[in-house]
């Protein structure tokens, strides 16, 4: 039973995306021939940073793709791993899930989703894609993906030294792949979290017409900035509340550990990282305010929460215990703060200090 027609949406985000700027041929095979090897380079300097040790013998690939490509990449993931987690959480609750899916359509849902990827395939600079399917027992799986255009783009936007700038995102995104090499286990959590919040959905029509009602007063009020409430946080039920607690300490995590990463190498590796940091985060948020309400809604504002939230939480704690007293995080499930400790780092400081030490990572 699926919920999202999957070629409805790869073909409406492709046809919606801009194209991007236009480069000659020679400049486009330098530019992609470039973030490769900084991708690479990325690798040494965030492992002495971290003090990671990912194995040897994994090489997780590296695809430098254009917008469309993207937007293929990751309808295909979707597709592989939300259809099956859908088949098994719907198998349960037949008797609500077929009028809604009568009601929603496939097709409509599959044109929604595909105007989604097409606004977020024109921003989006690289991706740890960690979907897809499920890796062999000790692999970390997942795909490092960067999105030339949109670095090009942005490196003009910023007027950024366009090196420092594509090592600068290679960094953050090899600090996620980092992330789950180190941490093989990550990758099961991450899809036994969306198997529970997809299991915590009400898919009685009735029900979710009502919270819809219910919560059509806070809609408008984050469409008028108002609210700082995204369309997920709006519409879900209690139950899917506790799970994207989970949700948000875990990505706070990975997000504000990258972000830390990506800054902390230093100016011997990017020589103009202050210069380029001031200038992300002014333009992160300009911006008119259709574009402002968009982001809100899509829960994009949420996830630039995230990143600056994590960021505290790992500094305080490397502050506190040092880059090797952080890395506990990675031995497993159990010692990942929630939302609550990442807002407060001397709650999990406290917690894992009664815990056996953690293997190394």
């Amino acid at each position: 039973m699926n919920l999202v027609d999957w070629k409805t949406a790869e073909a409406t985000a492709v046809r919606l995306v801009p194209p991007g700027p236009r480069l000659e041929l020679s400049e486009a095979i330098a530019t992609v021939d470039e973030l490769r090897a900084l991708a690479d380079r990325a690798g040494e300097h965030v492992t002495a940073y971290t003090g990671l040790q990912p194995r040897d013998d994994i090489a997780v690939p590296v695809a430098v793709v254009d917008r469309p490509g993207w937007i293929r990449s990751n309808v295909a993931a979707f597709a592989d791993l939300v259809d099956p987690l859908l088949d098994t959480v719907l198998s349960s609750k037949t008797r609500s899930a077929g009028p809604l899916v009568s009601a929603i359509g496939p097709h409509a849902t599959g044109a929604e989703v595909g105007a989604l990827l097409a606004y977020l395939g024109s921003r989006v600079l690289g991706q740890f894609e960690l979907f897809g399917p499920p890796p062999a027992d000790g692999e970390p799986g997942g795909r490092l993906t960067l999105v030339a255009p949109n670095i090009v783009a942005a490196e003009h936007a910023l007027n950024v030294d366009p090196t420092d700038f594509r090592l600068w995102v290679c960094l953050h995104e090899v600090t996620h792949q980092t992330q789950f090499a180190a941490a093989p286990w990550l990758h099961g959590h991450v899809r036994s979290l969306l198997h529970d919040y997809l299991a915590a959905t009400d898919l009685d029509p009735a029900a979710l017409l009502g919270r819809l009602r219910h919560s059509l007063r806070a809609l408008v009020g984050s469409v008028r900035g108002e609210s700082q409430l995204s369309l997920l946080e709006i519409i879900q039920t209690p139950e899917q509340r506790d799970v994207l607690d989970r949700v948000t300490g875990l990505m706070s995590l990975l997000e504000g550990h990258a972000d830390v990463v990506m800054d902390g190498v230093g100016p011997d590796v990017v020589p103009s990282v202050e210069t380029i940091r001031s200038r992300f985060e002014r333009r992160r948020g300009s911006g008119n305010s259709f574009d402002r309400a968009v982001r809100r809604l899509l829960g994009i504002d949420m996830k630039m929460r995230q990143y600056a939230e994590g960021a505290r939480f790992v500094r305080a704690v490397v502050a506190q215990v040092g880059m090797s007293g952080l890395n506990r995080v990675w031995a497993g499930p159990e010692l990942l703060p929630d939302a609550r400790e990442i807002r407060a780092p001397e709650l999990w400081l406290s917690r894992v200090s009664g815990l056996p030490p953690a293997a190394s990572a």
